[in-house]
């Protein structure tokens, strides 16, 4: 999408535009809390008309994607949903695709801004495939909501998350919060924005935001940095198939979950709530005086407060309480496991917390 752009939901009453990289859609319509709750109860739709969509056409265009990523794309049916990472050689993340299959096409969604250079990398990697790969952010977006939108466009993306499809593998608790969130992102045509939701009610970033941290589930544009792995965010839940042939960075992945453990672990902050504000991205967490880790992303909740996401060293002990320093302030946290210390090294081992997940 580009930088200039501008949603036309921003001209609804209350509408306040976000910052960063969701600016050119609302953070709130003057009650963010208010907003959250009604879309948890599907009573209210968000814009996220500024993410970036893409589509690979042609007949290579299943078998040429899963060759490339970390997710089995080749079983895919129409209306099928799965999410798929680009990695480095490293198993560093590269890239996060949102692929929905269509009849003819996959369908790509990708977070703001991230579409181009998306565009880029898949063209370099054609070769004489018969694929061809068109960025359509210009002419479409995406509405989200927890339930199917009538109005919208029949192009529905069902997120997999916390589910553990096949292949995948858990490394968080198995009564995981995200189970009571559903989150189903619509493909729909800007010129169409407007009448699609003309008689519903909006949430805005702030809202999305909210939901997705009290999910536990990692955003592309949050919890990445230039050294993240998959296993540090519980990515091999929807984003990995630990099963399917070579790909970039697969090496990584596979000896980190069989022989090693992922260094570092995104984990669950419910931040003191005494203070009346927020913590900002990038703030330090530590543990006494020793820097263990920074915050990813941190909002208020309607109902648990002020939380936040945080990726720290692996050896933190779950048990003990954090502080968040944002400059002056200091915010105490207590820590909701969502990667366990001792994730990884599961060759062999078929018994204890870690084992084979349920299936999705």
């Amino acid at each position: 999408m580009s930088e200039t752009y501008r949603s036309v939901l921003l001209s609804r009453a209350g509408a306040i535009e976000a910052g960063g990289v969701d600016a050119g859609v609302a953070a709130h319509y003057g009650a963010p809390t208010r907003e959250a709750r009604k879309l948890a109860e599907g009573q209210a739709i968000a814009d996220l008309s500024h993410f970036d969509v893409l589509e690979i056409r042609g007949e290579d265009r299943a078998s040429w994607l899963d060759t490339l990523s970390t997710q089995r794309i080749t079983t895919l049916k129409p209306t099928q949903s799965t999410q798929t990472l680009l990695l480095s050689i490293q198993g560093r993340v590269e890239h996060e695709m949102k692929v929905l299959a269509d009849q003819d096409r996959l369908v790509l969604i990708v977070e703001p801004g991230a579409g181009a250079a998306l565009e880029q990398f898949l063209n370099s990697m054609r070769f004489m495939l018969r694929v061809e790969v068109n960025n359509l952010s210009a002419t479409h977006g995406v509405l989200a909501a927890t339930r199917q939108i009538p109005t919208a466009s029949s192009l529905v993306w069902v997120d997999p998350w916390p589910g553990v499809v096949n292949g995948g593998w858990a490394y968080s608790r198995e009564d995981h919060p995200g189970k009571d969130r559903p989150w189903l992102l619509h493909v729909v045509a800007l010129d169409q924005l407007e009448q699609a939701v003309a008689e519903e009610e909006l949430a805005g970033m702030m809202a999305v935001e909210s939901l997705r941290i009290a999910a536990w589930e990692p955003r592309f544009g949050a919890e990445i940095d230039e050294k993240i792995i998959p296993h540090e965010l519980d990515w091999l839940r929807t984003a990995v198939h630990l099963e399917k042939g070579c790909y970039k960075g697969q090496e990584t992945v596979a000896r980190v979950h069989n022989i090693g453990h992922p260094p570092r672990r995104v984990v669950f902050l419910d931040l003191d709530g005494s203070l009346h504000t927020l913590p900002s991205t990038g703030a330090e967490v530590k543990l006494g005086e020793r820097t263990v880790g920074h915050i990813t992303s941190a909002t208020l909740h309607y109902e648990a407060g002020p939380i936040a996401l945080a990726v720290i060293k692996r050896n933190v002990d779950p048990d003990s309480v954090l502080t968040v320093v944002d400059g002056e302030t200091n915010y105490p946290a207590t820590q909701d496991v969502i990667v366990t210390p001792d994730a990884g090294q599961v060759a062999g081992r078929f018994t204890g917390f870690l084992r084979t997940p349920p299936q999705g």
